[in-house]
């Protein structure tokens, strides 16, 4: 089952299941993910079990949704300032050779071993532990909150003082915390986690500061398991036309560590185990366009196709003006 979020003509918000015709299937009570998946946890069954009790016979054109550009990202929350927007890095097989490439651009080949290729390493050998025990932490950052998610299909902010902009695909789990402090793992998504990687290059300690904030997933959920093995391409679209284009790899198959171990050094911390609140963490990604030679620039597109996941996500990457802050003493 996949879920998408959207408002109607009317303005009214409403979740809808994609269907084998690609028309959605609107659900008759809850008309968001979120009050759809805490139903689901106050009733003690499946989010699956929930949407397919209350899918009617009220259907929606998915395509018109996208073309007036009522489409929604398939999780927020009421009050965003509780949904953590969080992720990791150098989780899977080829991210590693991805950021080895970055940092030569800007040190050269003759460098020394990175932190980066030192963390992959070790997310070689532990990253995957037995059941029942605990593996080597991974890399973790903030992204931000619920006000940084940018609707698929809407631009991306790119700030005036970043060096670069660049696509990071990443599948995204989405996680509800129940009442009792229980996280909840709703589904997945495929995301563009978007980030600076020129500044991150630099020093791998200006990670935080190469996270743009902005990011979009969706435009559908995944409710359900992941596959081991995800498939997926990358393009990258200049005044209609592509000028570089990728295949990647994901799911555990193809990670070093397995989604139990990344979620696992998550939600270990009490600040994340909030009843109410909505996580989306990004499992990290296997390639970049910008290890391959891709200078991004404002007006590109950039689009993820992962079919497992339903339609494409796209976005395209504008300007932002430049804003001074000063800060006042009170």
């Amino acid at each position: 089952m996949r879920l998408v979020q959207f408002t109607n003509r009317r303005g009214e918000r409403r979740v809808g299941a994609v269907g084998a015709d690609g028309e959605l299937r609107l659900t008759t009570r809850e008309h968001t993910v979120y009050d759809l998946a805490q139903a689901a946890i106050s009733s003690g069954i499946s989010l699956d079990e929930v949407v397919s009790g209350q899918l009617g016979d009220e259907r929606e054109d998915y395509d018109a949704i996208v073309a007036e550009g009522r489409i929604l990202p398939p999780l927020d929350h009421p009050e965003p300032a509780r949904f953590l927007i969080t992720g990791t890095g150098l989780t899977h097989l080829g991210s590693a050779d991805a950021r080895d490439r970055m940092h030569d651009l800007a040190h050269g080949p003759e460098a020394e071993m990175t932190d980066s290729m030192k963390i992959f390493r070790m997310g070689l050998d532990g990253g995957k532990p037995a059941e029942g025990e605990i593996g080597v932490q991974p890399e973790w950052f903030f992204k931000g909150v619920g006000t940084c998610v940018v609707p698929p299909e809407a631009p991306l902010p790119l700030p005036s003082f970043a060096l670069a902009g660049g696509e990071e695909a990443e599948i995204v789990g989405l996680y509800l915390i129940g009442p009792d402090g229980t996280p909840w793992r709703l589904g997945f998504a495929i995301g563009n986690e978007f980030s600076d990687q020129v500044t991150e290059a630099q020093n791998y300690l200006y990670l935080a500061h190469s996270k743009l904030r902005a990011c979009s997933f969706g435009p559908e959920m995944l409710v359900g398991t992941l596959p081991q093995n995800v498939e997926g391409r990358i393009q990258i679209l200049r005044d209609g036309a592509s000028i570089w284009q990728g295949e990647f790899l994901s799911g555990e198959a193809n990670m070093s560590h397995s989604i139990q171990n990344l979620e696992h050094y998550h939600f270990r911390y009490e600040m994340f185990r909030r009843p109410g609140d909505l996580h989306a963490y990004f499992f990290g990604a296997a390639i970049l366009s910008c290890a391959n030679g891709v200078t991004t620039v404002a007006g590109d597109v950039f689009e993820i196709d992962v079919p497992v996941f339903g339609r494409p996500l796209r976005n395209a990457m504008i300007s932002s003006e430049p804003v001074t802050v000063k800060v006042r003493q009170l």
